[in-house]
């Protein structure tokens, strides 16, 4: 006898599940615990299915009935019901997959085929400059367009190198959804056609080193501000990029631990770089300290604390010590990597003390406090080094001049 409403909402569990059926299939299963659930019994090339309907009483009689019969419409069409179910399931999962969850998944899918320098690089571009704009959006839905946007923003920083690496990233990312069948195309190709134009690589002029003590002693003779004199030496000491030094703050300095943690949202490569400090730079820190300790900036302006030293401020200096087209306060981090490089150090350490960690020719790439041991060893020898050849050339003692 097909099934009433009543002989379903008075059915009292037993010890045991047992069912009350109704017409073509269709049953409710009884529980022990007292729930009751709609099936739907079928056959299906030759073997028993069963589909699993809902519970009573949110599904009412009447719509367990509509959906038997729906159903019932597939397998006269040779559809198992039970397939179309999980693939409409797995079409809506599809629609709503995110870029953060795809990109995530093919980071761990790849990664492990990596050296750990290149899974770290990749981990940074999602983290810096990719998730954050792509990682909420449904991606099926993103279009070229966007990802053309993205880049632009990139190398508008002059970030050239990330900008070519996320692309290929990108690319990588959809043609995994591509073989996964998440997405139906890959709006990431081709996008090196649009790209824009990396300039020519500029050699910032530098004196070499045997050149460096006189350097420092005419620009020591010359009527530039106290700060400037700091500046140039920190540059010199740390191999820093000028506006890095700038911009710096009290709070990036641990002067206990001699190091200086700049971080990710001030650097080129959008990561913490972290700096071992000499003894000789501790010492001028502490000199500075004294002029600029009580403001956030380090190399705080003369005419507004609150706002960093010029940029032009170093080399207009360099240019009345009569360094024009010589030296710049950029030229200070090739004179360190040539110096550095040719006394035979690891050039993974120069690259990464110069945080170099977007250049596509750097054989590897370290998390921030890899290496940071040799590191320090190295900067400390370089900075003993200037000591000795300034003290050699009759010059005030670096550490202690001001």
């Amino acid at each position: 006898m097909p099934l009433t409403d009543t002989t379903i909402r008075t059915a009292k569990p037993k010890e045991k599940l047992y069912r009350l059926t109704d017409a073509n299939g269709l049953c409710v299963e009884v529980n022990p615990s007292g729930s009751k659930l709609w099936r739907y019994r079928y056959r299906f090339n030759g073997k028993a299915r069963m589909l699993a309907l809902g519970a009573y009483p949110n599904i009412t009689l009447l719509k367990a009935r509509q959906q038997r019969d729906a159903a019932r419409q597939l397998l006269n069409d040779g559809i198992d019901p039970s397939e179309q179910r999980q693939a409409v399931k797995i079409a809506q999962k599809m629609e709503g997959l995110t870029f953060e969850v795809l990109a995530k998944e093919w980071f761990d899918y790849k990664s492990p085929r990596w050296a750990v320098p290149t899974a770290n690089k990749a981990a940074a571009y999602l983290a810096s400059d990719i998730l954050p704009a792509l990682g909420k959006r449904p991606v099926k839905a993103i279009t070229r367009p966007e990802l053309v946007d993205l880049l632009r923003k990139i190398e508008g920083r002059k970030a050239f190198n990330v900008a070519k690496k996320t692309r290929q990233w990108l690319s990588q990312i959809f043609r995994y959804g591509l073989a996964k069948g998440v997405v139906e195309g890959n709006p990431a190709t081709d996008l090196d056609v649009v790209a824009a134009h990396a300039p020519r690589t500029v050699h910032h002029p530098h004196v070499t080193f045997a050149e460096l003590p006189e350097l420092l002693e005419k620009l020591e003779a010359s009527k530039c501000h106290v700060l400037t004199h700091y500046a140039v030496r920190m540059l010199v000491l740390t191999g820093v990029r000028p506006g890095e030094m700038r911009n710096a703050q009290w709070s990036e300095f641990d002067l206990a631990a001699a190091t200086w943690t700049i971080p990710a949202e001030r650097m080129k490569a959008r990561r913490m770089h972290l700096v071992p400090l000499p003894d000789q730079a501790l010492i001028i820190l502490s000199q500075i300290q004294e002029i600029t300790g009580r403001y956030s900036l380090v190399f705080a302006g003369a005419n507004n604390p609150e706002r960093p030293m010029s940029e032009n401020t170093v080399n207009k200096a360099l240019k009345l010590a009569g360094y024009e087209g010589r030296q710049t306060g950029h030229g200070f981090r090739h004179l360190l990597s040539t110096e550095l490089n040719g006394r035979g150090y690891n050039k993974d350490w120069v690259e990464r003390q110069l945080a170099h960690g977007d250049s596509d020719d750097m054989r590897a790439t370290y998390n921030h406090a890899a290496y940071l041991d040799q590191h320090r060893k190295m900067m400390q020898a370089w900075a003993d080094s200037i000591e000795s050849t300034c003290s050699d050339a009759n010059l005030a003692n670096l550490k202690h001049s001001g």
